[in-house]
């Protein structure tokens, strides 16, 4: 029976996660293939990639959604402080200074809080999506009309109620964009912190390919990661049409 020779590809790092690349590392160092161990080794690329990008993608989803519900708690808290408060500036500066920083840069300190594994992972998506989350619902609550304010205070609206019933329904439209910015951010977080910290991931996936010199595969993982960004992007678009659809901007 022919037998094709292939060359052989050293790993330099391997991290096994739940079992994901240990036959895949185990049958790229053979040196020699029957024709019939071929099918089997596009089987387990294409399932590693499937498994990388669905890890991925848990991250991501897991990080923002923490990040939504923490940066819209806050942000409509903040809009709720005395005038005097929101103009001091010493709570100013400690309230926007820490969204400057790069979510990256908070790796090395995530690492030594959190150790490596997921919960790292979902730490950076969360600092990377909390920011424009914040930001954007804060801006959307102070924007809303004195007037609808007042009007909800005339009939006794107050306090919880205000924030439910007329000014989160108000602000939204700013807090989706927020959203929107927010899971691009946690997306090229997450890609970023698997490729420094990453045992599994479409960043873990393009370091790996890196010391194996596999850029083929690199550019496999580049497409899928702009490819899945777009996808949640349009998500995001889709969840604002169905949830504030009378908004001009989902009319469009």
């Amino acid at each position: 029976m022919p037998v094709k020779t292939l060359p052989v590809c050293i790993v330099h790092r391997t991290i096994l996660h739940k079992g994901v690349w240990k036959d895949y590392e185990e049958l790229r160092i053979l040196t020699t293939f029957n024709h019939d161990h071929l099918p089997m080794l596009e089987y387990l690329e294409y399932r590693t990639i499937a498994v990388n990008c669905l890890y991925s993608i848990e991250r991501v989803l897991a990080g923002v959604g923490l990040a939504v519900v923490v940066g819209i708690a806050a942000g409509l808290g903040r809009s709720m402080l005395p005038p005097m408060l929101k103009r001091n500036r010493l709570l100013k500066f400690l309230l926007e200074a820490p969204k400057f920083p790069p979510p990256i840069a908070w790796i090395p300190f995530v690492i030594i809080w959190f150790g490596i594994g997921e919960t790292s992972a979902y730490a950076i998506v969360f600092i990377g999506a909390f920011a424009p989350i914040f930001t954007s619902t804060y801006e959307g609550a102070e924007a809303v009309p004195l007037a609808l304010k007042n009007c909800a205070r005339s009939m006794e609206i107050r306090g919880a109620r205000l924030l439910w019933k007329i000014i989160l329904p108000a602000a939204m439209p700013q807090i989706f964009t927020g959203i929107r910015v927010g899971v691009g951010m946690g997306w090229m977080s997450v890609i970023a912190a698997e490729m420094i910290s990453g045992q599994s991931g479409l960043g873990y996936s393009i370091q790996l390919n890196r010391l194996n010199m596999q850029y083929d595969q690199m550019t496999v993982d580049m497409i899928l990661i702009g490819i899945i960004g777009f996808l949640l992007f349009e998500t995001i678009i889709l969840l604002q049409k169905k949830i504030i659809p009378w908004h001009e901007s989902t009319l469009s």
